[in-house]
């Protein structure tokens, strides 16, 4: 699995990483472990899953975390992710 996080501040990206990870895994682990590898990348807490972003990430491989979801203050608009790359 390959997901691509970008942040955005004023409508550009200011920041973007990729994590791979193929692990033999659940497909829910992988996202949350990638999540967790790309916040430490960036710096940034963890954001929490809201119920809004569960079903976008369900619905599209893609979901965006604003400043509700995070605990502290964001120095951007939000944390996009998106899966490009499923291993089935």
């Amino acid at each position: 699995m390959r997901i691509w996080f970008r942040q955005f501040l004023e409508n550009r990206m200011v920041k973007d990483t990729t994590v791979d990870n193929y692990e033999a895994d659940t497909r829910t682990h992988k996202v949350l472990a990638s999540l967790e590898k790309a916040c430490a990348e960036f710096d940034i807490a963890v954001p929490v899953w809201l119920e809004t972003n569960i079903t976008d990430f369900k619905r599209n491989a893609k979901c965006r975390f604003y400043q509700d979801s995070f605990i502290e203050d964001i120095p951007f608009d939000y944390l996009e992710m998106q899966v490009i790359e499923e291993d089935w």
